[in-house]
Order: structure tokens, then sequence, then C-alpha cells
């Protein structure tokens, strides 16, 4: 097993990872963040009611107690980190649980496994936050 396999798995050990489902759209308290390049959003599309931060910015935008947090979150707010497949977002929401983010998780199979359950989708290319 490789490095980054260790530190994905342990990352992994504390999440309670969210499957594709569109209930995920309808819980006021979850905030689906899509980290994913533009590249992929504009070629693949994005999830309905997603907020796209580029991951460089991740942790500043949604640290709860920053100055540079986004408006419509709290503490209690289940961020759900999309990437391309359900790996660099578990990396991204264990990050986020350092920053104060305890129900920080990721989407298992990333976009493309959201994709791929028939859930639905908007044209990609929003304008990240930055």
């Amino acid at each position: 097993m490789s490095a980054i396999d260790d530190i994905l798995a342990e990352a992994r050990a504390g999440l309670e990872r969210a499957e594709p489902s569109e209930s995920l759209l309808n819980d006021p308290k979850t905030l689906i963040v899509d980290i994913r390049p533009a590249h992929n959003r504009a070629a693949e599309g994005e999830i309905p009611g997603s907020v796209v931060i580029e991951r460089i910015v991740l942790e500043w935008r949604l640290d709860p107690a920053g100055d540079h947090r986004i408006d419509g979150f709290d503490a209690d707010t289940r961020a759900v980190v999309v990437c391309n497949e359900g790996y660099s977002s578990s990396l991204a929401a264990r990050d986020l649980r350092a920053v104060g983010l305890p129900r920080a998780t990721d989407l298992v199979g990333g976009f493309r496994g959201w994709k791929a359950a028939g859930l639905p989708t908007r044209p990609g290319a929003t304008t990240p936050i930055t």
C-alpha cells in the first residue's frame, strides 16, 4: 500500500461519507461543495444547488469562524465535498473538519458517481467563489 493510500484511509476513517442521493438536494442543512477544476465542470456538468469553491481557498471560505467565509452556513452545516471520483474530496472533507465543520464529509464516487446514478445535473462552468 502506498503512502497516499494510507493517508486516504485515515481521512475516510473519520467521515460518514454521503451516498449519491437526491435527498442531499432537499436538506437545508447540507451544503454541496464542488471543488472540481473548471474544465471538468464545463465538460461534465454540476450538481444543482452546489456551490463551486476552488480547492485552493476551500478552508478559508468554509471556516465558520473565519473572516473570509461565505454566507449561508454554520458549524452545524453538513458540507458534502464533491470532486471527480471521490478521492481528493475525502482529504478536503478531513481538512474542513479541522477548521470547525464537524459534519463535513464527501460524496462516494464523486460527481461521476452522482451522474452514473442518474441524478440531476446542470450545465457546468459556474464561476467559482474565490
